[in-house]
């Protein structure tokens, strides 16, 4: 029932993504930046995390008024997840480090 209820409220939300070049990248609906340096970003979308890998990656404009980023780099993939399987991960591998 919940992943049904969760499908209805993205049905509303609206997020471009523009790629030009694999060099830059532009997304709309951003929460917020999570991670970052110049290999990964990890951004929390209104769709879920959004997982940006390649090389030499900067942030070159995040604007939180807009909901939007700009980066640049060569971007090799991008992949959406949930953003619980990203903290139980997380959580995971913080409580094997300190087992």
């Amino acid at each position: 029932m919940a992943m049904l209820e969760e499908t209805k409220n993205m049905t509303n939300v609206i997020q471009n993504i523009i790629l030009e070049n694999r060099e830059k990248l532009n997304v709309s609906g951003v929460l917020d930046v999570l991670s970052f340096d110049d290999q990964i970003v990890i951004v929390e979308t209104e769709l879920g995390l959004l997982t940006i890998k390649g090389e030499n990656l900067k942030i070159n404009k995040l604007n939180i008024d807009t909901s939007e980023v700009t980066l640049d780099g060569m971007i090799s993939s991008l992949s959406y997840s949930n953003s619980d399987s990203i903290k139980k991960n997380a959580s995971g591998l913080i409580g094997k480090i300190f087992k």
